[in-house]
């Protein structure tokens, strides 16, 4: 039972960072400064958490620390980077839709590397999410300033969110490390990784104001610390043919966030709600097969 809420709630605070980082890009902030303050703040959120719930006194695991610093730097590390770009480019409900595509990754990659078995239900469900996403290329209402490759990298994310569920699942069955402990080293890696990243590509441009950057990306980082927090201890409890069809509800969330927050620009139409519609009827219907 605890998978399933926090592998529901991280999908509602994961619709949540969409739309905080698009907020977030609005106040003229770069996009790899933002992932990198998100990201900063994620693990700062997430260590405080720590430390208040006493996660660091038991013994810390060397093996366990070095494998989800390594997930983490990449996920949510320079992924971070990709997903802040594609809701710059092709908006917080688009991008949010298409990262649903995850599960369909994550069901693969943990039927052929973990064992979790198949049925027709689960691939009944994946199909349902496909199509959701396909059918966003059908529409002819998008919001200002759309660019096709911001959902190419959507479904870059969902691609690595994908495999991150997988080895995070993998990782977890043999861990000794407490889950808040294992969040704080994933967080720390994806912050030094990016803060990395954004001092080489910014090298040369004008300084950013960082308490600007800082007050706008805030929400962003207090979404992704408790969101990831709620998916790494999802994971540790349940599958990952469980927990990423409930996680995918981030894409219904993206949507009545971006619909309600911020209005007319992100262009939001009953085809996009339907696709939303779908990703969830895609994730109850595994659910229910699992």
């Amino acid at each position: 039972m605890d998978a399933l809420l926090l592998g529901a709630l991280a999908g509602a605070l994961f619709g949540l960072l969409a739309v905080a980082v698009r907020w977030g890009l609005s106040r003229g902030v770069p996009a790899e400064v933002g992932a990198t303050v998100t990201s900063v703040i994620g693990f700062a959120v997430v260590g405080v958490i720590a430390l208040v719930t006493g996660a660091f006194a038991d013994p810390i695991d060397t093996r366990d620390v070095l494998v989800f610093a390594a997930i983490g730097a990449v996920v949510p590390g320079l992924s971070q980077v990709a997903f802040v770009h594609a809701i710059r480019l092709a908006g917080a409900a688009r991008a949010a839709v298409l990262i649903g595509v995850t599960p369909l990754v994550s069901f693969v990659l943990a039927a052929i590397f973990l064992g979790e078995s198949l049925n027709a239900g689960l691939i009944a469900g994946a199909a349902l999410i496909v199509a959701a996403g396909a059918s966003l290329s059908f529409e002819r209402v998008r919001p200002p300033g759309y660019r096709a490759v911001g959902a190419l990298l959507a479904l870059l994310c969902a691609g690595l969110f994908g495999v991150r569920d997988t080895l995070v699942r993998w990782a977890s069955e043999d861990a000794t490390l407490d889950p808040l402990v294992r969040t704080v080293a994933s967080l720390a890696a994806a912050a030094l990784v990016l803060a990395a990243w954004t001092w080489f590509v910014q090298r040369d441009e004008p300084p950013v104001q960082m308490r600007t950057a800082l007050r706008a990306f805030a929400p962003a980082g207090f979404c992704l610390g408790v969101a990831y927090l709620c998916l790494i201890v999802a994971l540790d409890r349940g599958r990952v043919t469980v927990v990423a069809p409930l996680n995918a509800t981030q894409s219904l969330w993206g949507v009545i966030f971006a619909a309600t927050l911020l209005g007319k620009r992100e262009a939001v139409g009953p085809r996009l709600f339907a696709a939303a519609l779908l990703v969830v009827a895609g994730g109850v219907l595994i659910g229910i097969s699992r």
